[in-house]
């Protein structure tokens, strides 16, 4: 008898082939049947009318943390994921010290916007070697989960604080490959960094990897090679000079494994867009022409970026401006008040940087406020209100945010949420030198609302017509699944993993985004949350996972280890156009 059967479904196999009604028929967690799947089974769902696809692989988030908390990955267990990727951009809480795990918490409620709150109550900050780490997760998981090991945790345990200030010795860039071909053989997936400027820590100064030399990171991507089933993550200065194509090129080189890079964001549909986008989507055939791999994740959409002056993240990477987000609140406060200090802001915000975009203080529209005094301009931009009461843009938006505190919420408004941006969109999908995803679930929780990737994806290209249903699927499955090199996912046959998503693909959506108050140790901090519309069922190793919208009390994710879950993806020997 088999465990599931899913019965009268449009089965979508991931492979972008044309969709066939049938069944499919699983047993011991694995898919044995498709098609026609005769026999009984311990529970059998009927999916009249609705797609039976494979579980969609989110390769880009940041759960390490969440996975303490909420072993569920929510919401993206409800959005049809099956698989999380973690530990990128350097940010791995693992392997860890004492010393290490002190600085590592602020830094990521700073860099990655987790509250520091939750950080203290929800983690234990208990253990040394990734083995432990993941060994935490094993049987308490709901997804199948895998972590890479970052440069942040790694020049810290070595180093110490010196991790902040200096480049490594021989000596101590000997002990950080050493741990780095530790945590590998422990089970990671593959070795992540940044030299972005945006990464700062819990100080408002640069993250320990952007103290790196670059020979310092060409050896380390380089121990990747001689572990099976691993791979890279880089995320470069997004100027994307002729130099930052070098490291990403060389970097691939050291390792001899792809490299992924976070994120080729299409932010309208301009002729100033389209170069930025091909540009950026070069860096791949420039890889490729050398002898390497080089893969830009890309957003499903828009994304919605929400910024306060209480977090800091973006504002400290203006030029002049990090010194102030090192300050205490109140300080910081009474400092915002200072019209010298003011004018130096002001003035060194002018100055070009690579989030000079940011300082349009007028365009900036105020999303959520926290007291009676702010309350009537929620949903208005700075422009309309400084028109209003005739102050200065920056002005008015530093009176507001004082009066809220500094948890005044700006939005900055999305660019390319039409056809045109989209149809640019489907140009770079189309590349086999992109990756859809860039999720970053479990950070930036009340900032960025790409969580819900997946269902945004189906759910534009259904509206704006620029994808078609197969192909879809296939770029939430097959494709980050071979381009992480993860075993027996992201297609459904017999033989691989009963990972399965049911859902309905006319209403399939994102819901409307909102803030979500469920964090441990915090009651006044939320996280952007966003319900899924038209998944029914989510299937995990042969186990309901979710269903309609409620989490089961099954377990079933599998904790992923490199080489024994993965493989080691072949770089393409020819030049592959873009």
């Amino acid at each position: 008898m088999l465990d599931v059967k899913v019965v009268n479904g449009l089965i979508v196999d991931g492979t972008g082939s044309e969709p066939v009604h049938g069944s499919i028929g699983i047993k011991d967690g694995r898919i044995v049947a498709v098609g026609d799947v005769p026999g009984d089974a311990a529970r059998t769902i009927d999916a009249d009318g609705k797609v039976v696809a494979p579980g969609f692989i989110d390769v880009h988030t940041h759960y390490d943390a969440q996975a303490f908390w909420d072993p569920t990955f929510s919401p993206s267990c409800y959005h049809g994921v099956t698989t999380i990727l973690g530990g990128f951009c350097g940010f791995s809480i693992a392997p860890l010290t004492p010393e290490a795990g002190a600085y590592l918490l602020p830094m990521l409620a700073r860099v990655e916007g987790m509250p520091e709150e939750t950080l203290k109550a929800g983690v234990p900050w208990d253990w040394s070697s990734f083995g432990e780490f993941l060994g935490r997760h094993e049987g308490r998981v709901l997804l199948n989960a895998g972590f890479f090991v970052g440069h942040s945790a790694v020049r810290r345990v070595v180093m110490g604080p010196r991790a902040n200030s200096d480049h490594a010795t021989p000596e101590e860039l000997k002990a950080m490959k050493a741990l780095v071909g530790t945590s590998l053989a422990e089970g990671a997936l593959g070795f992540s960094t940044t030299v972005s400027p945006t990464h700062n820590d819990g100080d408002g100064n640069p993250v320990p990897s952007r103290f790196a030399s670059r020979h310092e990171l060409i050896e380390l991507a380089a121990v990747v090679r001689h572990h099976e089933g691993t791979t890279l993550e880089l995320l470069p200065n997004l100027d994307f000079g002729d130099d930052q194509i070098d490291l990403l090129v060389d970097f691939s080189l050291a390792g001899g494994r792809p490299v992924n890079w976070n994120v080729l964001a299409v932010q309208g549909s301009s002729a100033q867009d389209r170069e930025r986008a091909y540009r950026q989507l070069s860096a791949g055939s420039v890889a490729r022409e050398r002898g390497a791999e080089v893969i830009a994740l890309t957003f499903a959409s828009s994304p919605t970026m929400r910024i306060n002056l209480a977090t800091g993240f973006i504002f400290d990477s203006l030029p002049a401006w990090a010194p102030l987000f090192r300050l205490p609140l109140e300080e910081r406060l009474q400092q915002l008040r200072n019209p010298f200090v003011r004018e130096t802001l002001a003035a060194a915000a002018k100055i070009k940087s690579a989030v000079s975009g940011f300082a349009q203080w007028q365009v900036l529209r105020i999303i959520e406020t926290f007291s009676d005094a702010t309350a009537a301009f929620k949903g208005r931009t700075v422009g309309e209100i400084a028109g209003e009461l005739g102050k200065t843009p920056f002005d008015t938006m530093l009176d507001i945010a004082i009066a809220d505190g500094l948890r005044t919420s700006f939005l900055v408004d999305s660019r390319g949420e039409d056809a045109a941006g989209y149809k640019l969109r489907a140009e770079m999908w189309a590349s086999d030198l992109t990756i859809v995803g860039a999720s970053d679930g479990g950070a930036h929780m009340d900032m960025i609302d790409t969580f819900a990737f997946s269902t945004t994806l189906l759910q534009k290209a259904r509206e704006f017509g620029v994808m078609s249903l197969p192909e879809a699927v296939r770029q939430l499955t097959k494709v980050p699944a071979e381009a992480m090199g993860i075993r027996d996912r992201g297609v459904l046959a017999p033989g691989m993993y009963a990972d399965v998503v049911v859902f309905d693909a006319d209403t399939i959506a994102r819901g409307p985004v909102y803030t979500r108050y469920d964090l441990p140790g915090t009651t006044t901090a939320g996280r952007l949350y966003a319900d899924a519309i038209g998944v029914d069922y989510v299937i995990v190793n042969g186990q309901i996972a979710v269903e309609h919208g409620e989490v089961t009390g099954a377990r079933p994710g599998t904790v992923l280890h490199s080489g024994r879950d993965t493989y080691t993806r072949p770089i393409p020997a020819l030049s592959v156009a873009a």
